[in-house]
């Protein structure tokens, strides 16, 4: 082959050469061994020092890279560190030139001929962006770590059912150390009645929340609430789980349930307990054909008890009488306190009239010992009235309707008189078809009267609205209290016409004030649950708003928590429609049903009323400040407004301010007024306002 022709050949294979090599995204050159001098660097090597693949060419490693750079890399040119033929890898920083940190991992192969080292190949990449997602994964791993640490919630994470790890808060739930924990399977940490709930989550890799319970490393058993999230990655397996301590949640919730059903005083069933227990105890009467008693019970001139000691002393009779009740009954009868000293107690396992007889006999002894109250002695007496199941009545409300007239003939006749219900009471009955007659007229006539009570934010002052509030205009007593009509009314059938009648007269009124130049605020109206059963409510409250053009905004629909928790859809759908309406719903008398944060969460509520009782009892009783409390706080949870019935006092208010509440109504504020009398009291509130 001519020589000029190999010439080209070697020319155009050192172009190649050079072409692959600056191509190349490492930095790479070739050191002399025995000088230390370049004699190749592609031009990312060449550039990365400040110079061109020519000019490089026959420096010095240390001329190059400089005195500070050489002190670093200049053992791993030693004979020793490549007298092995072996690759040698190394990383070092350096500072560029904008002051920021560049990772360089380099490697230098040893280059032989016969057993001399003749040079090194040095290759050169910058890693900077691996260590800078390194440094981010170590600080995110930081960050988790302390944030577990930090949390009072336990963290573990486990694959395939295999604790991996978890935080000190862990070990706090469990008992045991991280140690103990590490390589066990998590199910052996759920109890035995749970196992399956959390089995089929583990497998379902579900990431609902549930409720289940954790066995301590005592035995304790532990409710808690779960969560778990499965961690991003192909195949990954590792789920981490959060669990928290549910125990103070569950006992407040089944200290406001107990509240719930219970007399706050003598912590004895209340009226809507006691419904219930009735109800439970003739269904199994009526299976055994079994007899039941129903005794009412009236402590003789109990408010002269009130009117010439005090309050306090008249609830601490109350209190004491009612352990005397329990104390002389059997284990399976029933008492109960429905209200100021009335109280009521049933008896099951068949007796006989005889055997009811001897039995409120054997009660007076106890009940009308005398009683040292404050320092003083008192004596009193007990009149009881009697219904018999199934001869007086087949459901609670004819036995304690019956039970109820037979004690008002027995106060009648004196003191510590008892009396059955007889026939002969029906007298009663007679009265109440004639109160019927007189509410049917005056519905047809329209024989009512709305009074409005301001509803007030605590904070400030500000009028939040009004609750529209129907008086009776009765023929002989003038204006009667709902209080006195309305369960009547629902008993009869005619609520449903007294709702329309409010919902009408209350709209038409605030669109009134409106027009009149008063600031627009929502008015609260009550509809009963059989407005709920028998009407189509969305379409009759349309109809209102635009007859009386109110905006929807500014009515308020109040219904109880016995209307809320009506069976079926129907109420849900019916809820929804009103509040697509633009209309607001609220619950009245909170505290006193059985409603569950289920049925809060699924319906469109948006305010909650703490029942009045409740508040009459603050500041002094511990056990109505806790339900207030917890109301509020499960209210402020999920989002709703809170407001407090039957504020009537500073320190109640006080109170209730510093628990968060935020909005109140009651005499505090103002009685219900009539409509012209409300409005004088708006223009009075407002001025007083401005001077503020």
């Amino acid at each position: 082959m001519p020589d000029q022709l190999i010439a080209r050949q070697s020319e155009d294979e050192d172009g190649i050469l050079r072409l692959v090599a600056d191509t190349a995204p490492a930095m790479l050159a070739y050191f002399d061994a025995d000088t230390h001098t370049c004699r190749f660097a592609n031009a990312r090597y060449a550039q990365h020092f400040g110079y061109t693949p020519q000019s490089i060419i026959g420096l010095d490693v240390r001329e190059i890279v400089g005195a500070l750079a050489w002190a670093e890399i200049e053992p791993y040119l030693s004979p020793n560190a490549l007298d092995d033929t072996q690759t040698v890898r190394y990383t070092r920083q350096i500072k560029t030139s904008t002051g920021a940190t560049q990772h360089l991992e380099v490697m230098l192969r040893p280059h032989e001929e016969s057993g001399v080292l003749k040079g090194v190949v040095t290759l050169m990449t910058d890693v900077s962006h691996h260590h800078q997602v390194t440094q981010k994964m170590r600080d995110n791993e930081e960050r988790m770590r302390k944030f577990s640490a930090i949390t009072t919630e336990a963290i573990v994470l486990h694959r395939d059912g295999i604790i991996m790890d978890g935080n000190d808060a862990l070990s706090r739930l469990t008992g045991y150390a991280l140690g103990e924990l590490r390589g066990t399977a998590i199910l052996d940490y759920v109890a035995p009645a749970a196992r399956l709930r959390a089995l089929q989550n583990l497998r379902s890799e579900s990431e609902d929340r549930y409720e289940s319970i954790a066995i301590h490393k005592s035995g304790r058993h532990i409710p808690v609430e779960i969560e778990a999230k499965t961690m991003p990655g192909e195949d990954d397996g590792h789920r981490i789980v959060l669990l928290r301590d549910a125990t103070d949640r569950l006992q407040t919730l089944q200290r406001l349930d107990f509240l719930a059903q219970h007399d706050l005083l003598t912590h004895l069933p209340n009226r809507a307990r006691l419904n219930h227990l009735l109800t439970e105890a003739i269904s199994k009467a009526e299976g055994q054909q079994s007899r039941l008693a129903v005794l009412s019970l009236d402590l003789d001139q109990f408010k002269a008890v009130n009117d010439s000691l005090s309050h306090r002393a008249g609830d601490l009779l109350l209190c004491e009488m009612a352990q005397r009740l329990k104390s002389a009954l059997r284990p399976h009868d029933i008492v109960a306190r429905i209200g100021g000293d009335d109280f009521v107690i049933v008896l099951p396992d068949n007796p006989s009239l005889l055997e009811t007889e001897a039995l409120v006999a054997q009660l007076r002894a106890p009940v009308e010992a005398p009683y040292q109250v404050e320092g003083t002695l008192l004596n009193v007496s007990l009149s009881v009235g009697i219904a018999m199941y199934p001869k007086d009545g087949e459901c609670p409300e004819s036995l304690l309707s019956n039970a109820e007239a037979a004690l008002q003939m027995a106060k009648g006749r004196g003191r510590s008189f008892s009396q059955f219900y007889t026939p002969a009471l029906e007298g009663r009955a007679t009265r109440m078809l004639m109160q019927e007659q007189m509410l049917r007229d005056a519905v047809e006539r329209g024989e009512f009267e709305l009074h409005y009570q301001p509803q007030t934010l605590m904070q400030t002052g500000e009028l939040a609205g009004f609750e529209a509030l129907v008086r009776w205009k009765h023929p002989h007593r003038g204006l009667v209290l709902p209080d006195e009509f309305i369960g009547f009314a629902e008993n009869r059938g005619l609520i449903a016409a007294v709702d329309r009648w409010v919902l009408n007269q209350a709209c038409r009124q605030a669109k009134a004030w409106q027009e009149e130049g008063y600031p627009p605020v929502p008015l609260a109206v009550n509809l009963s649950a059989q407005e709920f059963r028998q009407r189509d409510v969305v379409e009759e409250v349309a109809q209102v708003l635009e007859d009386t053009r109110l905006d929807p905004r500014y009515l308020h629909i109040e219904i109880t928590e016995t209307t809320l928790m009506l069976s079926g859809t129907q109420m849900q759908q019916t809820l929804h429609a009103l509040k697509a309406l633009g209309v607001g719903l609220a619950i009245d008398d909170f505290g006193t049903g059985y409603s569950s944060l289920a049925y809060l969460r699924k319906h469109p509520i948006d305010r909650l009323k703490i029942d009045r009782s409740f508040i009459t009892d603050l500041p002094h009783n511990p056990d109505a400040a806790a339900i207030v409390n917890a109301i509020v706080q499960m209210g402020q949870s999920l989002h709703l407004e809170i407001l407090a019935e039957g504020v009537e006092n500073a320190e109640q208010l006080q109170m209730l301010k510093k628990m968060g509440c935020a909005m109140m109504q009651g005499f505090l504020v103002s009685a219900p007024m009539p409509a012209d009398h409300a409005a004088a009291w708006m223009s009075k509130h407002y001025q007083m306002l401005q001077k503020q």
